[in-house]
């Protein structure tokens, strides 16, 4: 069992809000707040300093906004081939078009600014453990209520090398599926689920649930 704590950094220019989140996270025991940034610019400057395991992401910012320092926070990760930490975006609007480009951008999902602390603390141990915060659904919903399908999506080259058994895994993790489900669904073990979405994650360049339904709502695979 792993006993280091999850390491959290913020990111808001509300100072306020910035204390209410660093006294929250400091009372968890398994988490451990490393640092906050009043704009997207330190906030891009954190991650490559704090090396933090979740980054809590306003989108509304001067300057840079949470959307294109989400971006450049990955991007910056994948230069430096180290593991990039996973974002939640903090917005005041459930059904809004900057959360849907935040996700495209590469965050892990996003959480309400007014949520149950509770939810918060919950929703940072899910993305943490590589799960998702928002159903599949929601994500998909969120992306066609905001976001164009090309005409003709093409199939990737990388999605044929997917076996039989991976594709239909695909589908059903897009779908909304847990393990469980997708187990009994296809008479596997949980553990072998995991392996194919795994897998599945490698051969497509993908890093959670999320980014898997945007994958495969942008090429048409759902």
């Amino acid at each position: 069992m792993n006993d280091q704590p999850i390491t959290v950094a913020l990111v808001d220019d509300q100072q306020l809000f910035r204390a209410g989140i660093r006294m929250l996270i400091s009372s968890q025991r398994d988490l451990e707040f490393v640092g906050e940034a009043g704009d997207g610019a330190d906030g891009i400057a954190l991650a490559a300093t704090a090396r933090p395991d979740v980054m809590l992401m306003d989108i509304r910012m001067p300057n840079v906004d949470g959307i294109t320092a989400t971006a450049q926070i990955l991007d910056n990760a994948r230069h430096r081939n180290i593991e990039p930490p996973r974002i939640l975006v903090l917005t005041t609007f459930d059904l809004d078009e900057s959360a849907a480009r935040a996700i495209k951008a590469g965050a892990s999902g996003f959480v309400l600014k007014d949520a149950d602390p509770e939810f918060l603390l919950a929703a940072i141990r899910t993305v943490h453990a590589g799960n998702s915060v928002i159903a599949a659904s929601a994500t998909t919903a969120l992306l066609q209520h905001f976001t164009d399908i090309p005409p003709a999506p093409l199939r990737p080259k990388a999605f044929a090398s997917l076996t039989a058994r991976e594709e239909e895994v695909f589908r059903l993790v897009a779908r909304g599926l847990s393990n469980a489900e997708i187990a009994a669904h296809e008479y596997l073990s949980e553990a072998t689920v995991k392996t194919h979405i795994s897998r599945i994650f490698t051969k497509l360049g993908l890093r959670d649930r999320v980014q898997l339904v945007v994958y495969a709502f942008e090429h048409g695979l759902t």
